[in-house]
């Protein structure tokens, strides 16, 4: 039956996704594609070049995968910000595009906030503490007063961007996080009775902010001198997830609310989740992340934000439909229930 689903662009960095939720918000599987350079990290105009090369083909295969045509779509979201301003003005091109052929409604959305929802949904929360960390984000979020509010966040660079870095000055290319976390489970196998001492980093803990470079650069450091990669590869995990992991804590206390919630790309780390939830157990709260699959970036979380922001009356028009690469969290107006 027509304009049964919501379809959700993605296209705020390395990757372009689009994604579907049913009239009842449940999510589809995306059809995605990402770029992975050779070498160096994400170019913003070789990535916004590959989105609109790779736009026509993964749309006809996700509208395929779901057994639907165009005119099964109801509304179009896609991501207005924060991310890489090419990255971004293509998928907003495509969105309008769509809208104005298939004459639906039009929904710019806030990718963190999408992030929040789709864990949301899926954890089963009701007003969770976001531990929100990604490649260019790494924030503490709560909803308070008909926002969310970042309550702390990097002062300078997001932790998956910091373990992106690190891992291309050892020549392991984009991403690099996911290998980090295999070197340090393998080190961490053959020693299992591993300790810090020798592999100290700085406190990354400004407050309720955070400061990743210092770390990077004393995790090069200790490379230079001498320590073992796998070594070297653990203890920035330790350091850096302990880290957000304190400040997760922190503002559970500050807030009194009893649940923490993944998101963000780098919530597929296995040691993240496991640090998580040991601190939630300490303080007789409950941590939860979202299958892997909706952690990272994906067009079905814009989807059903731009669901959840259209069944309560908000919609974009093509007059305010540019993207903001600057977008913040707290910039978005919660209207629907926490």
């Amino acid at each position: 039956m027509p304009g049964l689903w919501t379809l959700g662009i993605e296209s705020t960095a390395h990757t372009l996704s689009f994604g579907l939720v049913d009239a009842d918000g449940n999510p589809a599987p995306s059809s995605s594609s990402t770029v992975r350079p050779d070498e160096g990290g994400i170019h913003p105009r070789e990535a916004a070049d590959h989105h609109k090369n790779a736009a026509s083909e993964l749309l006809q295969r996700l509208f395929e995968a779901n057994g639907i045509a165009a005119d099964d779509i109801g509304a179009v979201a896609y991501s207005q910000g924060p991310g890489l301003g090419p990255c971004l003005r293509v998928g907003a091109a495509i969105a309008r595009g769509l809208a104005s052929k298939l004459e639906t409604p039009l929904i710019g959305v806030n990718h963190c906030v999408a992030h929040i929802e789709i864990g949301r949904q899926q954890c089963g929360c009701s007003d969770p503490i976001l531990l929100y960390v990604s490649g260019g984000n790494t924030q503490v979020i709560a909803h308070l007063d008909g926002r969310y509010r970042v309550l702390g966040e990097t002062l300078d660079i997001g932790i998956g961007n910091m373990l992106d870095k690190f891992a291309r000055g050892q020549g392991i290319p984009f991403p690099g996080g996911p290998v980090i976390e295999k070197l340090a489970s393998e080190w961490l196998d053959k020693n299992p009775n591993a300790s810090l001492e020798g592999l100290e980093l700085p406190f990354a803990v400004r407050g309720m902010d955070l400061a990743f470079s210092g770390v990077m650069t004393a995790a090069q450091r200790l490379l230079d001198n001498g320590a073992e990669l796998g070594a070297v590869c653990w203890s920035l995990q330790e350091h850096s997830f302990a880290a957000c992991v304190e400040i997760a804590e922190r503002a559970l206390a500050h807030t009194g609310k009893s649940e923490v919630l993944l998101g963000g790309g780098v919530a597929c780390n296995n040691r993240l989740r496991e640090m998580c939830t040991l601190m939630a157990e300490e303080r007789d709260a409950t941590s939860h992340a979202p299958p892997r699959m909706f952690c990272i970036d994906n067009g079905s979380m814009i989807a059903l934000l731009g669901k959840i922001e259209l069944d309560h009356g908000r919609t974009t028009s093509y007059a305010q439909s540019a993207v903001d690469q600057y977008l913040r969290t707290d910039q978005t107006p919660v209207t629907w229930p926490v």
